[in-house]
């Protein structure tokens, strides 16, 4: 019988996940099951110690639990980026976007603007607090854990949606206006490490290697992130 690698990932990176592993698995003969599920939940699950082998999240999260000894020291490689983008209903109104004082406007001028738990959502709510706009405002609307803040957009909840590019493109019943502007971007960068809770350590880290490798770059580029 081969070899079988359990994981936990956010939901960003679980449709790139899904590709590279089934690749992995052909090629490999390893069996990879990711569990994907909001980044706050899947680093509160590594903590109590669930049985699993590799761990992808975001970069600041992963260097805590490396710092926890959750995960194991000098494992962690740099896996994906994604930049922000801006997303309405489909056939919605379309507010310019071009610079940080359009996106202001825009958010001012909407009726309620989606973000999530994770990075994303952190970005936005700081630069709410810098335009005079409290994170506790009734127009910011926090998606749940694990639910697409393109999702709230499709169904009227949010007038706006921030989130990352990879977590829009996808997502029926909206319209990606664009990245955001340069000058407010935020880049979140994914990476994958081994859990100090894995009986496999070596396979695992031959995971990482494929999954960190230039020839998964096209896949990444495809669902709206880059390679790290």
């Amino acid at each position: 019988m081969g070899t079988s690698i359990t994981g936990i990932s956010s939901m960003a990176t679980r449709l790139i996940l899904g590709e590279l592993t089934k690749r992995y698995q052909a090629t490999s003969g390893t069996e990879v099951a990711i569990k994907a599920m909001g980044g706050v939940d899947a680093a509160a699950l590594v903590r109590t110690g669930a049985a699993t082998d590799i761990v992808i999240l975001a970069s600041g999260p992963m260097a805590k639990l490396e710092a926890e000894g959750h995960i194991v020291k000098g494992s962690i490689k740099g896996f994906a980026r994604s930049g922000m983008a801006i997303a309405v209903k489909s056939g919605g109104h379309k507010p310019e976007i071009g610079d940080e004082e359009a996106v202001r406007r825009a958010v001012f001028a909407a009726k309620t603007v989606g973000y999530s738990t994770g990075p994303s959502g952190d970005h936005l709510l700081a630069l709410c607090e810098k335009w005079g706009l409290p994170a506790q405002h009734e127009r910011l609307l926090k998606a749940p854990p694990g639910v697409p803040v393109g999702s709230l957009v499709a169904q009227g909840q949010a007038e706006l949606g921030f989130q990352q590019l990879s977590e829009l493109i996808n997502e029926p019943g909206i319209e990606v206006l664009g990245p955001l502007p340069a000058a407010i971007q935020a880049v979140t960068v994914f990476a994958a490490g081994v859990a100090a809770a894995s009986k496999q350590p070596q396979e695992t880290a031959a995971l990482i290697a494929y999954l960190t490798s230039p020839e998964t770059a096209g896949v990444k580029q495809a669902q709206g992130m880059e390679q790290a």
